[in-house]
């Protein structure tokens, strides 16, 4: 007994002494990996001394290369080893530090700082001679780390079962979450404890298009929490490239996450081959909710940009036909007299036309006018293509051509006369998902594209993908978002990707990925209306992965007046919808609205007008999530700053000071802001504007309705006549 208390007591010391230690720059954040008795990778990490990550377990397990399912066979043969997650010994461990400051082509500030301390570990699973690198990067900001396989003999091709990683919460936070799904992410968020998730998803999801759920405590990436002693924990992945796209699984009783890897048809997680990486798992950690919104973390782990000449890609703000659509006043398809539609055989000439059809050449041109008229960069046209009648709810792999339009929309004088504005039309491709198709015409949609001067498209992948089986976040389809890219950077086309994997900072090595949705858009508030707290959650969670097309500036919120069979509600104020440009980064900003209701609004549109998509530098003010968010942000080589705040359901009084200004000007402020009397429901469109002179110790106190806002912009003063009438704030 003596004999194996002292055996017992030597393992613990030598698994004691293999602890490897690595903190961050600022010493803050402190990781500990050890590899246990049985050879199991653990982690955990502390912030400022506090428990963050609880004793958690790393690895992978494998498909034995014989016995790999293809339908319904499985061979059944003698079995090598499949784990990647017990049985190692350490064998190396390299320590480095770096710092680095990067300009990325568009973002929210100017200059990135990239300071981490690492540390490689090396290990060696003794009884199949595999080896794999565990790398981990401490920053100021939080951890990442991933599992590397080097090039060797005894693990060449693999694919991966499941992925083993945990993070072990300390206890029953405060979560914000979407349920786990493999094919949308355009759920409103439940905050609520991570013991109720299970009870919530049980009583039943929000229904969609396409949705594939796998577990009831099953929850996506970026989760933001909160423990209750205020630290903000987020969880996420960085450098999505060939992989299936990661969830986490619940284990409620212990508050423990497990990464769930997005299956593909055959219910394999990914198909790999040595050397290779997998993405980075990101825990990003802070007692400040708004530097949790100022990581630059998820950025900092994606590779540098891997475009050479990038001075094609250019911010944009545009307008165009798709709120038609959206809300029921005009249709995306030219037709109701096919039944069926043959692309190459259907002639549309021969048919009549429904007279609902919202992107023919004489409207498609009030657009232009307008955006020419009010300074916009751009204008988009969906609906412009023929196959619209016979798009969706068919395994049909041939939907669309990509390059005939309907014989009512006039491409080439649209061309014309879009160029004689100065006015860029942005294309529109959706694929129905079905993703072979659009692969197989993408260099001739492309090179229409470059005929006809479009510089960005946006690309939808609406419904199951095809081919049947297959998810929209699979390592298959995550690899054909990624081809779609690379593919369009050949043609100087920038890139906004509707229902595809949401962004893991890919925008900084492809710079022309200019958005993504991956997320409940604007479009759901003519669908039944979002939460009035949707917007102060998305910044946690959706945008720490990059910009989202999120399409606001609705300012008739009762879409009854549009469409009188449509009775939704946009819950959100007119103010609520300017912060909006503010509060929601992205370098590709839509007006989404009608120009006839802008018109109605001439003085708060003026914001739209004004506010800038590209930034020097950005603060974020005041954050809680589900609460509040309050941003300033100063306009790409200029001195103007924009200021947005957004406010959940209980509505919220900012207090902010303006010390970001230069100490010695004075700016003209004007603060566009909910009336006194506003309110989501039942008063959206009341807002008042006032000008204001402000200087770097101006402070101001602006109450925010419930699902209101303000927003403010802050022009230098260049003239002293522009100080006339004007009062000190």
């Amino acid at each position: 007994m003596k004999k194996l208390f002292l055996l017992l007591c030597i393992s613990v010391m030598i698994n004691y002494m293999m602890a490897q230690e690595l903190k961050s720059p600022n010493g803050n954040q402190v990781l500990i990996f050890s590899v246990n008795n049985v050879g199991e990778p653990v982690y955990t990490l502390t912030y400022k001394g506090k428990d963050i990550i609880k004793p958690s377990k790393l690895g992978l397990e494998l498909f034995a290369s014989e016995n790999v399912k293809f339908g319904a066979e499985v061979k059944k043969e003698k079995e090598p080893k499949t784990s990647l997650y017990d049985d190692f010994k350490v064998v190396d461990v390299k320590s480095t530090s770096f710092d680095e400051t990067w300009q990325p082509v568009w973002g929210e500030t100017k200059d990135i700082r990239n300071h981490y301390n690492e540390m490689a570990v090396t290990l060696n699973q003794k009884s199949t001679d595999r080896n794999m690198i565990i790398r981990f990067r401490l920053f100021d900001d939080g951890l990442g780390f991933r599992y590397e396989f080097p090039q060797q003999k005894n693990l060449a091709y693999f694919v991966v079962k499941e992925e083993l990683t945990q993070f072990a919460m300390t206890g029953d936070h405060i979560a914000y979450w979407i349920p786990g799904d493999y094919d949308t992410q355009e759920y409103d968020y439940t905050t609520s404890k991570l013991s109720e998730i299970r009870v919530i998803n049980e009583k039943g999801r929000q229904g969609n298009l396409s949705q594939t759920g796998f577990s009831e405590t099953g929850v996506q990436t970026s989760l933001q929490m909160k423990t209750s002693d205020g630290i903000y924990i987020n969880l996420h992945e960085a450098a999505l490239i060939n992989y299936g796209c990661m969830h986490l699984n619940l284990d409620d009783k212990n508050f423990v996450f497990q990464s769930w890897i997005t299956p593909d048809a055959n219910g394999t997680k990914g198909y790999l081959q040595a050397p290779c990486t997998l993405p980075w798992r990101t825990v990003i950690v802070s007692d400040d909710a708004r530097e949790i919104l100022a990581s630059n973390m998820t950025l900092n782990l994606n590779e540098p940009c891997k475009i050479d000449d990038t001075s094609w890609i250019k911010p944009m703000k545009y307008v165009g036909v798709w709120w038609e659509m959206i809300t029921g006043k005009s249709e995306w398809s030219y037709t109701y007299d096919v039944p069926s539609v043959l692309i190459g055989v259907t002639d549309f000439t021969k048919v009549k036309p429904h007279g609902r059809h919202g992107a023919t050449t004489a409207n498609v041109k009030k657009y232009i006018d307008f955006a020419a008229l009010h300074g916009f960069d751009g204008v988009l046209v969906e609906g412009w293509n023929i196959g619209w009648e016979d798009w969706f709810g068919h395994s049909k792999d041939f939907v669309f051509d990509f390059q005939t339009p309907y014989p009512d929309f006039d491409i080439d004088e649209i061309h014309r006369y879009a160029k004689s504005k100065g006015v860029k039309m942005i294309m529109h491709h959706e694929t129905s998902s079905s993703v072979r198709n659009y692969e197989q015409q993408m260099d001739a949609a492309y090179q229409l594209m470059n005929k006809y001067d479009y510089p960005a498209v946006k690309s939808g992948y609406v419904g199951d993908i095809i081919p049947r089986g297959e998810s929209h976040y699979s390592q298959w389809i995550n690899k054909h978002y990624q081809f779609a890219v690379e593919k369009a950077a050949k043609y100087k086309i920038m890139v906004n990707a509707h229902e595809a994997v949401r962004p893991t900072g890919i925008c900084r090595t492809w710079p022309n990925l200019i958005g993504n949705e991956s997320a409940r858009g604007t479009e759901y508030q003519a669908f039944g209306g979002s939460k009035p707290n949707h917007v102060t959650l998305l910044p946690f969670t959706r945008l720490i992965g990059g910009p989202m097309d999120y399409t606001p500036g609705i300012f008739e919120m009762n879409i009854s007046k549009i469409n009188p069979s449509n009775t939704s509600h946009c819950n959100s104020t007119l103010a609520n919808q300017l912060a909006l440009y503010v509060t929601m980064y992205s370098p590709l900003q839509m007006a989404a609205d009608f120009p006839e209701h802008y018109e109605r609004f001439m003085d708060a549109f003026q914001f739209i007008k004004d506010v800038a998509v590209d930034w020097d530098n950005s603060k974020y003010l005041e954050a809680e999530p589900g609460e509040y968010i309050t941003v300033a942000r100063k306009a790409k080589g200029t001195n103007n700053w924009f200021v947005g705040n957004v406010a959940g359901e209980k509505g919220y009084t900012s207090s902010i000071t303006f010390d970001f200004l230069d100490a010695d000007k004075t700016y003209i402020a004007t603060i566009y802001a909910d009336a006194k009397d506003a309110h989501y429901k039942t008063n959206p469109q009341a807002y008042t504007v006032r000008k204001v002179l402000v200087t770097n110790k101006s402070k101001l106190t602006q109450p925010s309705a419930p699902g209101g806002g303000y927003a403010i912009s802050i022009f230098e003063m260049t003239d002293k006549a522009q100080t006339k009438g004007l009062k000190k704030l």
